[in-house]
């Protein structure tokens, strides 16, 4: 299962043969990780607000077609590991257009408690959310 983010390509994201630049798919990344992590009812913001921080501590990207200015693209975004201490999420990017699979991904990131900066399990310090992220994995099964 996987959750789906759209995103329609602005000129600025494009260089100057209006292909989009080859740093925008990461943050299009960033985007559809919020996003799905909000839809599961905790959004970044509020993670923080609570003393939890996600850091990306890898990542990594394949381009296989470029979008252009105009385009839409479809984020797909997977949970592929997950602990109570560390995440991997993985990518792929479409053209809504012509369902042309045009990029994939991932990302790693742990869990930290903000103000130490020191990892953290789930478990111990913020068990609702590890059970928001498993019943996410639930629904993948």
């Amino acid at each position: 299962m996987f959750y789906r983010y759209i995103h329609e390509v602005q000129f600025y994201e494009t260089d100057a043969m209006q292909i989009v630049h080859h740093s925008n798919y990461i943050r299009w990344f960033e985007e559809a990780r919020i996003s799905f992590l909000s839809e599961l009812g905790y959004s970044y913001k509020k993670m923080e607000d609570e003393g939890l921080s996600v850091p990306v501590l890898a990542v990594d990207c394949r381009y296989k077609k470029s979008l252009r200015f105009g385009d839409t693209a479809e984020v797909r975004v997977m949970i592929d590991k997950f602990t109570p201490m560390r995440m991997n999420l993985s990518y792929e990017i479409y053209n809504t257009a012509t369902a042309e699979l045009t990029t994939t991904g991932s990302s790693e990131h742990c869990f930290l408690l903000s103000e130490s900066g020191r990892p953290t399990s789930l478990k111990r310090t913020h068990p609702h959310i590890l059970k928001a992220l498993e019943s996410a994995l639930k629904e993948d099964s």
